[in-house]
């Protein structure tokens, strides 16, 4: 029997929904997590409108409670977010597991989004690669602009340079299509020129 996949999904968003951090969309505010899992929903339709219900709900699960582990829970410095994000990646991944087995996924269904969620086999793995662009979209389209406000020039043309290297040619073209701030696009088009 296959899993269930909307009330996977609606787990998922229940639990988005919690999230204290608000956001402003068309007048309306919400948690930004939902808004968060429903923009990378949005770019993966984009990047593989045929993906399979696994990466569907990875991509749905990518930042799965986040805000409960704070970034400033570990120390301020790289070593200190390499931690964090490792830690996040392996906890939601955990997390979003067991949701699916309590939808009626199958242990090897689970499995596999929560190897998506820890982004395994980046490069190798089409559907891992295509979590992480959608990531990528989502970070140039909905957290750049403010991103970059916060960080020097030199800092941010490092971050988009890391950030084009993660992405596929697809996510590349999927990319060059977001509609930008005309600074944040003088940022893109310096970090893609060096």
């Amino acid at each position: 029997m296959p899993g269930d996949y909307q009330k996977a999904l609606g787990l998922i968003d229940e639990a988005h929904a919690l999230d204290p951090n608000k956001t402003t969309i068309n007048e309306e505010e919400k948690p930004y997590e939902l808004h968060y899992a429903q923009k990378m929903s949005s770019y993966l339709e984009k990047r593989n409108p045929s993906a399979p219900e696994t990466l569907r709900l990875a991509i749905r699960a990518q930042h799965f409670r986040r805000w409960e582990i704070r970034r400033d829970s570990y120390p301020m410095n790289k070593q200190g977010y390499h931690a964090w994000r490792t830690y996040l990646k392996k906890r939601q991944a955990e997390q979003a597991a067991q949701i699916c087995l309590d939808s009626g996924y199958s242990q090897e269904d689970a499995d596999r989004v929560a190897a998506l969620i820890r982004k395994e086999n980046l490069k190798k793995d089409e559907e891992t690669q295509t979590l992480e662009d959608v990531a990528c979209l989502v970070f140039l389209d909905d957290q750049f602009e403010a991103f970059e406000k916060e960080h020097d020039e030199d800092k941010i043309v490092g971050i988009l340079r890391k950030t084009w290297g993660k992405m596929s040619e697809k996510g590349h073209e999927l990319a060059l299509g977001i509609s930008m701030s005309e600074r944040a696009a003088e940022l893109v088009k310096k970090a893609l020129a060096e």
